[in-house]
Formats: structure tokens, sequence, C-alpha cells
């Protein structure tokens, strides 16, 4: 399925891509992310959905997935409805009926040959990646024209869909709705995309798509996460970082005063304050360790079958819900994070950028970095290539 060998799990930047219409991922990163949209015709040429219906369907009844109906009587004129799954097949409405749309969140979790398709958009940093999700809907099915705050790739997947994007500048959103639907959605482009094409569109970029007859479209979603969001997770791993970063020395004010305010804080105190932050932050190394961790975290839905303790001799895969990240000084996996140096930081940072070791690099391995493999094999992180479809 993936225009790239098993083996090629990274990209070469500057080699023309018909998954980007003839573009390098150079080119591309450069004139089109977080710029404009990009219309892609057979950026997978005679694309066969790897998913059914029914086993998309059968993925929504699990408790472990997230899933969302969104119904609308009326398509285009009467108020969305939104249900949050999972669902029971006799729950949902019956595919003859038009109008809705069932939307399964993170699929490459869940099915290998979904998650391989994910193997051709490796030219974007792996930390920004968020999930692949399934929209299925019957004639007229769409959940409204609407605005994302991330980079998004719309594979067509099966049957037609068609799209009407605009820049949009009027952001407000309808109050009628569970959805958050634009009040006043201005199109200035329409495609209709048949199985194989693809539509990229950045940040903000409004959208509406409308099945034509019953389809399938696949969402590859790059998230940008929000400043306030991100200072808020990584000043409470600081926080929890906090006794190891600093002493335990107490504040003294034996020059005190006698105050005539006593409802006001000494500066002294504000001063020791501003120093113990200080003190927290001023290593660079534990924030970027911070850093590392939350963003190579795990869905909260997402957990790991315990494997083997040996470490297999024909080669390691990283298992396809774990998370690789790495710095100039740390690698980080499903939320912990190593000190690596040297070869060993070489070696892993070869396993995050293509997921997998070969026979020889694992040869050529110290002693630590075949303990640490093995243990991540033991906690179902990694596996052997043989054993195991990413």
């Amino acid at each position: 399925m993936s225009q790239f060998q098993e083996s090629d799990f990274t990209v070469d930047i500057d080699q023309p891509l018909r998954l980007l219409g003839g573009l390098t991922p150079a080119q591309f990163m450069k004139r089109h992310w977080q710029r404009k949209p990009l219309l892609v015709r057979q950026a997978f040429a005679d694309f066969k959905a790897p998913l059914s219906r029914n086993e998309l369907l059968s993925l929504a009844g699990q408790e472990d997935v997230e899933s969302r109906l969104v119904m609308c009587e009326e398509p285009g004129r009467t108020p969305w409805r939104l249900r949050a799954g999972p669902f029971e097949r006799r729950a949902l409405p019956a595919f003859s009926k038009p109008g809705w749309t069932l939307l399964v969140q993170g699929v490459d979790l869940h099915v290998p040959s979904v998650a391989d398709l994910l193997k051709d958009f490796r030219f974007v940093p792996a930390a920004r990646l968020d999930d692949l999700m399934i929209s299925y809907a019957t004639d007229q099915g769409g959940v409204g024209p609407h605005f994302d705050s991330y980079d998004v790739f719309l594979l067509q997947a099966q049957g037609h869909r068609r799209w009407r994007i605009g820049r949009q500048k009027a952001l407000h959103l309808r109050d009628d709705t569970p959805l958050k639907i634009l009040a006043n959605f201005e199109p200035e482009a329409e495609y209709v995309l048949a199985p194989g094409d693809m539509l990229y569109l950045p940040p903000r970029y409004a959208h509406d798509g409308i099945a034509e007859g019953e389809c399938m479209t696949y969402s590859v979603g790059f998230r940008a996460p929000k400043q306030d969001e991100v200072a808020r997770d990584l000043l409470q791993r600081l926080a929890d970082q906090a006794d190891e970063a600093l002493d335990d020395r107490i504040y003294k004010d034996a020059g005190q005063p006698a105050t005539a305010s006593p409802g006001e804080i000494p500066q002294s105190l504000q001063n020791f304050a501003h120093t113990a932050l200080q003190a927290l932050l001023k290593d660079p190394h534990r924030w970027q360790r911070a850093l590392g961790e939350s963003l190579s975290e795990p869905k909260p839905q997402v957990w790991f079958q315990p494997g083997t303790e040996n470490l297999p001799s024909g080669g390691v895969v990283l298992d396809r819900r774990s998370r690789m990240l790495y710095d100039d000084t740390h690698i980080y996996l499903n939320g912990e994070s190593w000190r690596a140096s040297g070869a060993d930081a070489r070696l892993m940072r070869a396993l995050a950028d293509q997921r997998a070791l070969s026979p020889q690099q694992l040869a050529k391995s110290s002693q630590g970095a075949r303990d640490l493999l093995r243990d991540w094999c033991a906690a179902g992180w990694v596996h052997g290539k043989s054993a195991y479809s990413p």
C-alpha cells in the first residue's frame, strides 16, 4: 500500500513524489505546508481501501476506540446531531438513510494496513503526527462547514466526496448545534475527490465535505499544540522534577524589620520564590526533557501487550502505537526518557527515524543498548521484525 518499501521509513526529501503531485517533500514544505492547499489527483494510484465498511463499524463498537456519529435529518437544512461511541451495529442508522457520518479516530493504532499509510508522510516531523481518522458517510453525509487547528491530508479511500474550501475570515460558529459549524461559510473552490485523490489543507482553512453516494475518507492529521497547553504541561512536569532540581533550603529573613503593613508580601520572599523558579528553568536540558516526554506520550486509550524478554536476532521494529523521538541529549519513547550519546545515540535515533533496526545494526550495538531494547521488547514497545506487522 505504501509508496515505499518496508525498510524505507524515511524519505529522500529531494525526490519528487507522486503523493505530492510531483513536488519533492522539500518543495511541498516550503510552498504549501501551513500556507496553502494542494490537490493531488491519484496521489495513491489505483487505491484500494485497506479497511472495509464492516471492519470499520466493528472498530467503532470497541470500548478502546474513539468514535462519533454525526447525523443531519435534512442535509444542509437542519442542525446536526452528535453521539459518542462505542456503537453496536443495530444502534447505527440504515445504510440507505442519507446524511449520516461515522468518524473513527486513531485507526492507525489498531489496523496495521492503515498504519502502513503513515510511512508516506514521514517528511513531516513525527512529533507533529496525531493520527489517521476514517470518516464513513452515506449519501449527502458530512460534518458541516468547519475549520481545523491542525494540518490535514484528506485521502479519498472509497466513493466520491465533494469538497468546498475557502480562506475563511469570519470564524464565528453556529450556536444551534453541538458541532463547531461555521455560521457563514464562503467557499472559494470546489473539488470532487475519487479514490486515490488527496487534498492537503493548512490550519484554519475552512472546508465542507459532502458524500456523493456512500464514501470513505481517510484524514491524516498533524497536531499543532496551543502555547498555553504546552506551558501548562511542561510546568506540571517540571514541578514533578522539583525535588531533584532544587535543594531544600528554607526561606530566611533575619533582617526583616517590624511592619505596619502585615498584608504586604515582603520583597525578599518574592525574590526567594523567583530564584526558585529560575533554578527550575535555567537548565535547558530539563525543560527539553519534559517536552520530549510530553510529545512522546501515547494517547490515553493506548495500551501495550507485554512481550518477550529475549532480544530478537532478526531485527526489531517499533510497535505501531509507540511514539519515539529524540533531541541532542535524550531519546524518548512512550513518555519516558534516556540520556544517550555516541554510538548508542546514533542507533536509537536510527530506530526513531526508521522505526526499525536491521540485524546488522543490532550486531554492532553495545551491551547497554541491547539491554534497553530487551526491556522495550518485554514492555511490548518493540517487537521482532519477523513476528510483527507494524
